[in-house]
């Protein structure tokens, strides 16, 4: 009797063990302090705001290689964010996994390990630096004013042309920071994300927005009569921080961040032109 029950105690701690293993497995990424299941594949948790075409944005099916937005169903996104996100998560054997979030979130979510990393266009400001590490620039891109055909403003060639006109851009973007250049200008309040940018110089309640140029040509192809501005006679001053974009990792987390850096170094200039494009052509009309 007493052997019976040794081996019935010896079953169930044995069960008592492997569940525990397999409790301790993680589906999670690149944070490094969890213990990992080698038969589990890690996850990379990408945040990106999924509404900033041709970058990112979100649309309803998975064509052109979208991807599944995670706890979002029936939502999928895609552009140049997704297609670098999905190279990423290939070259380091990660699952991907698209967070979406909202622009102001993105940094708060990366510092409290609800995801792995930022891929959405962000800028590396110094400001930011302070919160986040980045890694090396995997797009640069020039910041630009637009406004509309027949707009009094639609022939300015410098920032001083721009005295009296009403202008504003996203919240929380080294954009908005560069709206005191323009001397004279009314600066009206910030809007939340770029399809409010977008929409308040085509509505003409903005006389001009200010966005990098990826987006100015983005917005034109469901815009047609949107004018980049030639401001060639007196331009945005910038720093490289204001143009040069970097993946954003979590401070401390050296292992992914040097992970990602590995893969940053093998993307060309002409990669990442190639990678534009093809977010270009396929991104809905509607972004």
């Amino acid at each position: 009797m007493k052997k019976a029950i040794s081996i019935i105690l010896l079953i169930f701690l044995t069960a008592a063990v492997c569940f525990g293993l397999i409790a301790c497995g993680t589906s999670g990424s690149g944070s490094g302090g969890e213990q990992e299941d080698v038969d589990v594949q890690k996850v990379l948790r990408v945040g990106m705001e999924c509404n900033y075409a041709p970058f990112d944005w979100t649309q309803s099916d998975d064509s052109n290689g979208a991807v599944p937005i995670f706890g979002a169903s029936g939502q999928y996104a895609n552009g140049y964010d997704v297609i670098v996100a999905k190279k990423l998560a290939e070259e380091l054997g990660y699952e991907l996994q698209i967070h979406k979030t909202e622009w102001d979130g993105l940094i708060p979510a990366l510092q409290t390990d609800k995801i792995d990393a930022i891929v959405a266009g962000m800028c590396m400001t110094d400001e930011r630096k302070l919160s986040i590490d980045f890694s090396d620039v995997y797009y640069s891109a020039d910041i630009v004013a637009i406004t509309m055909k027949g707009n009094p403003y639609e022939n300015a060639h410098s920032l001083a042309d721009l005295a009296g006109a009403k202008v504003t851009t996203q919240m929380s973007t080294n954009w908005y920071d560069m709206l005191p250049q323009i001397a004279g200008a009314e600066i009206t309040p910030a809007l939340a994300d770029v399809t409010a940018v977008v929409l308040s110089v085509t509505s003409g309640k903005s006389d001009a927005v200010v966005v990098d140029m990826p987006t100015a040509v983005s917005a034109q192809l469901s815009n047609p009569d949107l004018v980049i501005l030639d401001l060639s006679e007196g331009d945005f001053a910038v720093e490289p921080g204001d143009v040069d974009m970097g993946i954003g990792i979590k401070k401390g987390n050296t292992a992914l961040l040097d992970e990602v850096n590995s893969f940053v170094s093998k993307i060309t200039p002409e990669d990442r032109e190639a990678m534009m494009a093809q977010a270009a052509a396929v991104q809905p009309l509607s972004n």
